[in-house]
């Protein structure tokens, strides 16, 4: 009898990464709050410091 390996959809890890990136985000923003340094956004095709 052949069994076929179970691999996840992809649409499951594609969530998974935005929850990860947007977790990371979260991160960066409270360690930039603490530190007082601003986090660097790209907006309108152009790389800007933003104070959190």
């Amino acid at each position: 009898m052949k069994t076929t390996p179970i691999t996840p959809r992809r649409g499951d890890f594609v969530a998974a990464v935005g929850r990860g990136l947007r977790r990371a985000a979260k991160a960066a923003r409270k360690t930039a709050r603490m530190h007082g340094t601003p986090i660097y956004l790209s907006k309108d095709g152009k790389v800007v410091a933003v104070k959190p």
